[in-house]
C-alpha cells in the first residue's frame, strides 16, 4: 500500500516538473517572435502571454516555478528574451520590472483563476480571461510601472503613461489565453486549470 502510495506521488511529481519545464520552454519558444521597439525603452513581445497561460494552466505554486526557471536561465545568459536578449543586463534595462514580474504575475493569475468557476468551456474560458487581466495584466504593469521609476527615473504619472501604450495588446492576449483554455477545456475536461484539486 505504501509503495503503491509513494510510486503516485512520485509521478505526480514528475508530471509537476515535466509541466513546469513545458512553459518554461513555451516563454522561450514565444520569445522567437521578434518584438516591437519603442523609444520608450520596452519592447512589445508576445511573451507576456506566456505568462498568463503558466498561471491559468499550472496554477500559483507551479505557474511561478515555471517563470523562476525561466528568468533563472535567462539570468545566466541564455538568449530566451525577445529579440535574442538574455543575461543580467536584462535584469537591469527599463523594462525590468516586466521581466521581475512574470513569476508574480503567474502565481496571481493561478490563484485568481483557482477561486474562479470552471463547471463548462464556456465558464472556463471567462474565468481565464479575468484571471489573465488580473494577473497577467494589472500585476505586470504595476510591477513594470515600478520598474520604470526605479530604473528609468520617470515619476510615477510618466511610468503609468508609457504602461497605458501596453495596454490594448496585452487585452488581446487575455483575448487569446481565454481561447486557448476553452479549447483545451473541450479537448481535455479533465485538465485541472488553476492547479485545482
Amino acid at each position: 500500500m505504501g509503495q503503491t502510495s509513494s510510486h503516485t506521488v512520485s509521478r505526480q511529481g514528475a508530471r509537476s516538473m515535466a509541466q513546469v519545464s513545458l512553459f518554461a520552454a513555451l516563454m522561450a519558444v514565444l520569445g522567437l517572435i521578434p518584438k516591437i521597439d519603442l523609444p520608450l525603452g520596452v519592447p512589445i513581445t508576445i511573451q507576456s502571454l506566456g505568462v498568463m497561460l503558466a498561471g491559468v494552466m499550472l496554477g500559483p505554486w507551479r505557474g511561478l516555478q515555471s517563470m523562476l526557471l525561466f528568468l533563472a536561465a535567462v539570468a545566466v545568459g541564455l538568449p530566451l528574451l525577445s529579440g535574442g536578449r538574455g543575461g543580467i543586463g536584462a535584469f537591469l534595462a527599463p523594462s525590468a520590472g516586466y521581466l521581475l514580474g512574470f513569476a508574480l504575475a503567474a502565481c496571481i493569475t493561478g490563484a485568481v483563476m483557482a477561486a474562479l468557476p470552471q463547471s463548462t468551456p464556456r465558464r472556463t474560458a471567462i474565468s481565464a480571461f479575468i484571471a489573465s487581466l488580473l494577473g497577467g495584466l494589472l500585476c505586470m504593469h504595476a510591477s513594470g510601472v515600478l520598474g520604470l521609476m526605479l530604473l528609468a527615473n520617470m515619476s510615477l504619472a510618466q511610468a503609468f503613461k508609457v504602461t497605458l501604450v501596453f495596454v490594448p495588446g496585452d487585452i488581446i492576449k487575455c483575448i487569446l489565453c481565454a481561447i486557448i483554455v476553452h479549447t483545451v477545456a473541450r479537448g481535455m475536461p479533465d485538465w485541472r486549470f488553476g492547479g485545482r484539486r
